[in-house]
């Protein structure tokens, strides 16, 4: 499979325009959106996301990550192979979570084609690319260390809102793999009590559990926490 993690939207022509490419040279390989709105410009939320959503790729599936405010520049594009799972994406911090959890990294730098877009690398760049590997075929590029891929600034666990869905519902960057079971977290000048479920809340409670991927969550149930809270991408939360 090929999964799609991007802030292009679920609007527009970008999701389409990448499909396009990706039928055109990998046909047979599904083509799953896992990601469409992730937070517009920041490479930082979303690298906390990428990990823990792309734990359902199998060896041999390709994760297309895409959140490149910087497309154009002198960033590196860059393939990376992870536990056996390849990964395509723009060296800007991205893909630093998933280098440092992973027990075994290759990386390489892809060329960027003379006819490439300047501003469209999705499309022109990673889209081929992925479709490449999805098919067992090694694009023509060169060997680099994985470890500079890392922010070793960045903290292992992010202690903010990284992503708000439509529901309201605030995932912050916790794990509960590291962090373990809380007594409670502080968001929005609230303390919130675990729940195992939102059927264990009284409606309109707002509360914290972990979601299906592992990271803690603010919710409420029957309503958004992001409106009660006031909670947006990048507010921190405490213990």
């Amino acid at each position: 499979m090929i999964f799609l993690f991007t802030d292009f939207g679920c609007d527009g022509p970008y999701v389409g325009q990448v499909r396009a490419v990706l039928a055109r040279q990998a046909l047979m390989v599904p083509v799953i959106e896992l990601f469409s709105d992730l937070p517009a410009f920041d490479a930082k939320s979303a690298a906390y996301l990428l990990p823990a959503y792309s734990q359902q790729a199998n060896p041999g599936d390709v994760v297309m990550a895409v959140v490149d405010p910087g497309v154009g520049s002198d960033r590196a594009c860059i393939a990376l192979q992870a536990d056996g799972v390849w990964f395509v994406g723009p060296d800007n911090g991205l893909l630093a979570q998933v280098v440092r959890r992973a027990k075994k990294c290759k990386a390489w730098r892809l060329p960027v084609p003379s006819a490439a877009s300047a501003s469209f690398h999705g499309r022109d760049v990673f889209a081929p690319a992925a479709a490449q590997l999805a098919l067992g075929q090694m694009p023509d590029a060169h060997p680099i260390d994985a470890a500079q891929l890392d922010r070793p600034e960045w903290p292992d666990d992010l202690a903010a809102v990284v992503y708000i869905d439509r529901y309201g519902n605030a995932m912050t960057g916790l794990r509960v793999a590291s962090n373990g079971a809380i007594d409670s977290m502080t968001a929005g000048g609230m303390r919130l009590m675990p729940k195992r479920t939102f059927a264990d809340a009284a409606h309109g409670e707002a509360f914290i559990y972990v979601n299906a991927n592992g990271l803690w969550e603010i919710a409420l149930n029957g309503g958004s926490a992001a409106e009660r809270l006031n909670l947006r991408v990048g507010v921190e939360v405490g213990g």
